[in-house]
């Protein structure tokens, strides 16, 4: 039996003097600038079903041996498909913290990927590395046009392209519908709602360019 995914932090996020702190719309406040980018792509990812900040206090021993308490930072949980990941529950570090303080935190993070492991669930640890990559880049650059929605004709003409190919790039695609300049400045917004919203696909974790290689999405209604 699946137990119940917890509905509200454990905790509430205050605001602190050391750190910069703010709020994602849709998904709260962060902590840091680097928590803010990981919601952000979040919020960006289609698959995910509910975010929840600081969910859970797991019990750990202290080097002393007594009881101590871990809160994660957050906990992102997928829509149910069979291709659908587990629940992961995370922690947000900057890897020269991780580095300056691994002795306190290992034990806390052994505690949270055990109780991870109990309920189906994972634990991960996001640094810098993982979060603040080409794919962010493509996030951002994307947002601002995902509620931008195209004329039906912009949409019909962009996605019909791919009835006679798999694959093309972008370059191509604007050439082949709009010869004219001001008819491709025109298409380009179009062209990245639709990306942004799945309906054309490319890799994001490559830069975007005129030689993005695009293909038809799952998302075509």
């Amino acid at each position: 039996m699946k137990k119940a995914l917890p509905t509200l932090p454990v905790r509430s996020i205050g605001v602190s003097g050391r750190s910069v702190t703010g709020i994602v719309p849709l998904m709260g406040r962060f902590e840091s600038t680097l928590e803010r980018d990981l919601m952000e792509l979040v919020r960006f990812d289609r698959r995910v079903s509910s975010f929840l900040p600081q969910p859970v206090k797991i019990e750990y021993k202290g080097d002393a041996g007594e009881d101590r308490l871990y809160t994660p930072d957050g906990l992102i949980t997928f829509q149910e498909s069979a291709s659908s990941p587990p629940p992961i529950l995370y922690e947000v570090k900057y890897r020269a913290n991780f580095r300056e303080q691994w002795r306190n935190l290992l034990p806390k993070f052994r505690a949270a990927k055990s109780y991870c492991a109990q309920r189906g669930w994972r634990f991960e640890v996001y640094t810098e590395r993982e979060i603040r990559t080409p794919y962010l880049d493509n996030v951002k650059f994307l947002w601002p046009f995902r509620d931008r929605l195209p004329g039906p004709f912009q949409r019909a003409q962009i996605v019909g392209v791919f009835e006679s190919c798999n694959e093309v790039s972008l370059s191509k695609l604007l050439g082949m519908l709009a010869p004219d300049p001001k008819e491709r400045g025109e298409l380009i917004p179009a062209l990245w709602h639709l990306i942004a919203n799945g309906a054309v696909c490319c890799d994001l974790n490559i830069p975007l360019s005129m030689t993005t290689v695009l293909s038809i999405g799952e998302v075509v209604g």
